[in-house]
């Protein structure tokens, strides 16, 4: 289960990595699409830098 969780938080922030390029490149600097997503993000790395913790602390990441 935490390798699913850890697995859909990873490809959530490569999502986030395409919009926000796709944002940067479309808008130009009038939208603050690309900081939303920056901030969205910056907010699932912590999560799987969290994840990735709590599972090498509970062994279940060996």
């Amino acid at each position: 289960m935490l390798k699913l969780a850890i697995a859909v938080t990873f490809l959530a922030m490569l999502i986030s990595l395409a919009a926000g390029a796709g944002f940067m490149l479309k808008d130009g600097s009038r939208s603050r699409r690309t900081l939303t997503s920056l901030t969205f993000r910056v907010i699932l790395a912590v999560l799987l830098m969290a994840l990735l913790l709590y599972g090498f602390t509970q062994g279940i990441l060996t």
